[in-house]
């Protein structure tokens, strides 16, 4: 049987961002206990950087800036970011963001996303399988056509340069640099 967790302060944003080197971005924090019904993350975005335009198709997301300014582009408006702004972030809308001079620090928090599953077949909003992303344009997904250039079967076999080393989460897009979930940089 899963161990509640117990309630209670879970960080301090002031000295988790005084034992992050500056440059560092992405996850500073994120809750960790198992038995939860919410998803939760501190994340640095380092000065001038970007998290790439990317849709998260089955979770609306709260989004707290703590520290810093940016900029937040949801379905081609931007607006400013500065600390205490609030921003919802719908499901199935397209968001990006673009930290300002002193980097941008915020809280994202969201319903806890379901345990993948082998061979879910259930559909999402968009017709596609749990877990199935869009290819990116000019692209097919798996079962043929034209991929980068060359006819193929699908993705190239290997896929890590698109899961999240810090939250495990695949990327939408072949382009990606930044986890939707987390905000890490994705590995190169």
């Amino acid at each position: 049987m899963a161990q509640q967790p117990v309630a209670g302060v879970l960080a301090a944003v002031t000295e988790l961002l005084a034992g992050a080197p500056d440059e560092r971005g992405g996850a500073l924090w994120r809750l960790a206990p198992v038995a939860r019904q919410l998803d939760a993350n501190v994340i640095r975005v380092p000065p001038g950087e970007r998290v790439v335009p990317h849709v998260e198709p089955d979770l609306d997301v709260l989004l707290c800036v703590l520290r810093g300014s940016g900029e937040l582009t949801v379905a081609g408006a931007s607006e400013l970011l500065e600390p205490g702004c609030v921003a919802w972030l719908p499901r199935g809308t397209e968001r990006s963001l673009l930290a300002g001079p002193g980097g941008l620090v915020h809280l994202t928090a969201h319903r806890r996303r379901p345990g993948l599953t082998i061979g879910s077949t259930r559909p999402s909003a968009t017709g596609r399988r749990a877990g199935e992303s869009s290819p990116p344009e000019g692209e097919t997904s798996a079962g043929g056509g034209r991929i980068d250039g060359r006819e193929g079967g699908g993705d190239p076999a290997c896929l890590l340069n698109r899961i999240c080393p810090a939250c495990d989460r695949p990327a939408e897009s072949s382009d990606a640099r930044y986890c939707a979930r987390c905000g890490s940089r994705l590995p190169d």
